[in-house]
């Protein structure tokens, strides 16, 4: 019994571990318990949509963070031409063949923003978790910075508490400020705790709020493909093979049935 105990312990720890990690990664991602706004699901296949979204990625993620695993001619994928990336996207590279990096060093990252800003070629994959996934994140990340003058940038999110990053899109959201109201800590009565209520925009930006929503789209769109270019090419193969297996094995199956029994009487 002692072994038997020993045995299960080293296997089980690890898996006890495991979930720990992935229990906490969920909670981070979910912003210390926010409901994550659905993120439209066509944008990943929209050729449209994802050039709007190459064309804000490019001009505002671009300044601070890489996408050091895609290059720019890959953007032709998405039904642009070596011209147009050339004349409206290239602005931190001389070829298209080079790779999305950024000109801000690790250590300047680290000195302004506290840490270096993350490469962003696979954020929407890195950040799904059972909470939602990578897409919702990202949704609902961008759409709820809000002003807080506690912060050294001036801004903080609701989805990501204490950001170190500033809100790049302000311009075209506004200037929003976040409404909280003392509540008992259901945990605590002895305790109150900030419960939300809402946004107000207090200086008006560029878009309007459904033009905000769906830019942020796009831009969440375009990050989900940049993430897997070849999504749609894989799932479109899958399901080829699949059917291209089940009209073959299903005449080899009854021939080999038929061949075997054919001199069994």
């Amino acid at each position: 019994m002692t072994i038997l105990k020993k045995i299960l312990g080293r296997v089980l720890k690890p898996v006890v571990a495991a979930a720990s990690v992935l229990a906490g990664a969920a909670a981070t991602a979910a912003g210390g318990g926010i409901a994550l706004d659905r993120a439209p699901a066509d944008r990943a296949t929209d050729v449209q949509a994802l050039q709007r979204g190459a064309k804000l990625f490019v001009n505002y993620c671009l300044n601070c963070h890489a996408a050091q695993s895609m290059r720019y001619n890959r953007l032709q994928d998405i039904g642009l031409t070596e011209a147009q990336i050339k004349e409206n996207l290239l602005f931190t590279a001389e070829k298209v063949g080079e790779l999305m990096t950024t000109s801000l060093s690790r250590k300047d990252g680290k000195e302004w923003f506290g840490a270096p800003p993350p490469d962003l070629s696979v954020i929407a994959r890195a950040r799904s978790s059972g909470a939602g996934s990578g897409a919702d994140w990202l949704y609902t990340y961008l759409r709820t910075f809000y002003r807080d003058p506690s912060r050294e940038t001036g801004w903080n999110n609701l989805a990501f508490s204490n950001v170190g990053m500033p809100h790049v899109l302000y311009e075209l959201q506004g200037e929003q400020v976040a409404k909280f109201v003392k509540v008992k800590d259901p945990h605590d009565a002895t305790k109150t705790i900030d419960k939300f209520e809402g946004f107000e925009i207090v200086k008006p930006g560029r878009m309007s709020r459904i033009e905000y929503d769906n830019a942020v789209a796009d831009l969440v769109g375009f990050m989900v493909w940049m993430g897997e270019p070849v999504a749609a090419q894989r799932k479109q193969l899958g399901i080829a093979v699949m059917i291209f297996l089940g009209l073959f094995l299903l005449p080899c199956a009854w021939w080999l049935n038929r061949s075997f029994w054919k001199d069994i009487h």
